[in-house]
């Protein structure tokens, strides 16, 4: 069978404004067919059908950019196996998928087009299987890792530091998912906020969420000895491995992490390239991670580093929301840029920015790290 980008996409165009209800569709599908595979999930689906939602939508609009989606594919195919996902649950999977797209895009559906999706699943799940199957004989399906470091930052933010029992590979502005004992099967993701250090530690940016599951859990009830398990790094907003064009980076609270890991690894590497780090918060006691921002400016004077407050009438620094920072300065055209942080603020920067004249192509960002 060939792939058929066009078909898939307009089809899925019928189902995204009723994401939540297809979302629905499809576990339920799935589990009165299979209800061995319920065990597999968390107890609370909500998440689950988000990420659900933001992985297909992904997949979709990359499939006619064979490159990108391999790499997004491959890192999904090593993830998942740290939920126990085996080669055989995947025809499942697929099956109550095409159901899904079927039901919800009735209109347009027909044979050719049932055949495209068919093609497109088996293209995606043979390159996540066949990526699970590499790194198999290599590494570990998921790391444990004890809590060695864990500071408060204010009323809802601690910095954690972890040490896994092993090495765990990863590249500067990746992320890893994160699962506590109090709450099995629930992972959250976390951009990791270091650059990799020979000690093996990493640590996490946590805010904590109403009603987050794990980001209470390691906010509140989680200490220094104690063990949590550690899913394997993935994200595609890493840092540039060459060139000589500056940096501009842009974090909106805890975005700060991968942002700072990608500073971090810059820093260490032979290239001095001007960066300048716009970091916003809403106030400035929001603005957790300054001091030490401060001391890596310090140490390092091609770093400019930028707080920028939304909501304090009285900071005597730069106010303002981020994206309407971004346009006090000069042009960014010659720049590389890293955004992250609320979708909104990444949405809003990233329209600016191209309407100021950044090329597409030059902007990074990491939508993928979200959850409770």
């Amino acid at each position: 069978m060939t792939l058929n980008p066009r078909l898939v996409k307009e089809s899925f165009s019928h189902v995204e404004p009723v994401a939540d209800k297809a979302a629905a569709y499809f576990y339920g599908r799935l589990f009165a067919g299979n209800p061995h595979l319920r065990g597999l999930f968390p107890p609370s689906m909500d998440l689950q059908r988000d990420r659900l939602f933001r992985a297909l939508t992904r997949v979709v609009w990359s499939l006619d950019s064979p490159e990108s989606m391999a790499a997004y594919l491959g890192q999904l195919g090593r993830d998942h196996r740290k939920y126990g996902v085996v080669a055989e649950h995947y025809a499942a999977i697929g099956d109550a998928l095409v159901a899904t797209v079927r039901c919800f895009a009735a209109e347009v559906w027909t044979e050719e087009v049932e055949a495209a999706w068919t093609a497109a699943y088996a293209a995606a799940s043979k390159m996540m299987t066949e990526a699970a199957d590499d790194d198999a004989g290599v590494s570990p399906a998921w790391w444990l890792a004890e809590v060695v470091g864990h500071e408060e930052r204010g009323p809802a933010i601690a910095v954690v530091t972890l040490r896994p029992s092993q090495p765990l590979p990863y590249t500067a502005g990746q992320y890893v998912n994160v699962q506590t004992a109090r709450w099995p099967r629930v992972w959250r993701a976390y951009s990791v906020a270091n650059a990799p250090r020979t000690d093996n530690t990493l640590r996490l940016h946590v805010r904590g969420i109403p009603g987050g599951w794990v980001s209470t859990a390691l906010l509140r009830h989680t200490r220094v000895g104690d063990t949590v398990m550690l899913g394997p790094p993935m994200g595609t907003m890493t840092a540039p491995q060459d060139g000589e064009r500056d940096l501009l980076c842009v974090a909106g609270g805890t975005g700060l992490a991968p942002i700072k890991a990608i500073i971090e690894q810059v820093i260490a590497s032979p290239r001095r390239p001007n960066i300048h780090l716009l970091y916003g918060a809403r106030t400035g006691a929001e603005l957790y991670d300054l001091p030490d921002l401060l001391r890596m400016q310090s140490e390092f004077p091609w770093l400019r580093v930028l707080p920028v407050v939304s909501d304090e009438p009285g900071w005597e620094g730069m106010r303002g929301s981020l994206p309407e920072a971004t346009q006090r300065f000069h042009s960014w055209a010659d720049h590389d840029v890293f955004v992250c942080g609320p979708d909104p603020m990444v949405a809003e920067t990233v329209h600016r920015l191209q309407a100021g004249g950044v090329p597409p192509e030059r902007i990074h960002r990491d939508t993928a790290v979200s959850g409770y």
